[in-house]
């Protein structure tokens, strides 16, 4: 009797203890997801202000929590997905190339857009010389210095692509340095360099405006351009799917609203205060006189496509990429499903 008893008492211990193993499995698994998510420019890159919302993000704190890295160009993300230190990346098409064939990233998938430039009727971003200095013409670049964020980037690019369509060519012709893009004003005012980019919001800065003057636009260096997209590499989709579309369904209802002309005073409120300007300065966020994003989130492949031929062409990558190959945007889609 009392080695029954005892033989009961074993199996009811053995039977807590699996209850436990099996309870504690699930809350393991039930961890949220933490997606770090990279930005460059402020209130122009979502990184930046999504979580300004995230009363909106239904599925925040439950299944992944956002962590925002702010870097100087998109270049530097290339080296941090490689480390796995980054989960979505909102890379230029530029950089795109260079991920999967410099870096060596063939499993590097787009999953979603986050602005195109040079759509009609919206911005597109605008190159700067001095108004009062010698150069008139893009041919008056010859022996200047030209400023760049960072080499390989997407506004990198399509400054060699313009100066190239005047036969200027990079080290024979002229001059790059790098720059963050908050300098790049004082950079050009003090005759350091002799053009700079001007990406949305620093290129609506009214001291740069008094003293300088668009050369050239995007739109007319290389057409309408999926500009960034947001790339995340395959092995962490196909292990944490479920929370990524959970994420892109809280981005998506937040770009929505930011879009929607009904929220525009509070997004100007918003902007003035991640950027620390005045509101004033923010009448033209997210309406036709800023990028163009799509409600949906879907880049425009097409040119997308020829952004990466062209990235090729002018020698950051080897050869030519097959966008098709690099795209799952089944995620996205799902996403959008949700918010019908």
């Amino acid at each position: 009797m009392r080695l029954q008893k005892l033989a009961l008492a074993k199996i009811a211990l053995i039977c807590v203890c699996a209850l436990g193993l099996f309870a504690a499995g699930p809350a393991q698994s039930a961890d949220p997801v933490k997606i770090r998510m990279s930005w460059v420019a402020p209130v122009a890159n979502w990184g930046s202000i999504l979580l300004e919302k995230k009363d909106l993000a239904k599925h925040l704190g439950k299944s992944y929590v956002l962590e925002p890295v702010r870097y100087a160009g998109t270049p530097p993300m290339v080296t941090a997905l490689a480390n796995n230190e980054l989960e979505v990346s909102n890379l230029a098409y530029s950089t795109l190339a260079i991920a999967i064939q410099n870096a060596g990233m063939d499993d590097l998938r787009v999953i979603a857009s986050e602005f195109r430039d040079g759509v009609p009727g919206y911005y597109s971003q605008e190159y700067f010389v001095l108004k009062d200095g010698p150069i008139k013409d893009i041919k008056d670049m010859k022996g200047k210095v030209v400023a760049t964020n960072a080499a390989g980037s997407a506004v990198d690019v399509a400054t060699r692509a313009m100066l190239r369509k005047f036969g200027l060519e990079d080290k024979r012709d002229y001059t790059v340095i790098e720059t963050p893009f908050p300098t790049m004003r004082a950079m050009l005012a003090e005759k350091k360099v002799d053009l700079i980019p001007g990406v949305l919001p620093f290129s609506l800065d009214p001291e740069l405006r008094k003293i300088g003057n668009p050369l050239f636009n995007q739109r007319e260096a290389i057409g309408t351009t999926e500009m960034l997209v947001w790339a995340v590499r395959k092995p962490f989709i196909d292990k944490n799917r479920a929370a990524l579309v959970d994420f892109l369904e809280d981005a998506m209802r937040i770009e929505r609203w930011f879009l929607d002309p009904k929220n525009h005073d509070e997004v100007v409120q918003i902007a003035a205060r991640v950027t620390k300007q005045p509101p004033e300065r923010f009448s033209w966020v997210f309406t036709n006189k800023d990028n163009y994003r799509d409600p949906n989130m879907l880049p425009d492949l097409v040119a997308l496509q020829k952004n990466l031929d062209m990235t090729s062409d002018l020698g950051f990558v080897k050869s030519k990429i097959d966008v098709k190959k690099y795209i799952d945007l089944s995620l996205v889609q799902e996403a959008a499903k949700r918010l019908k």
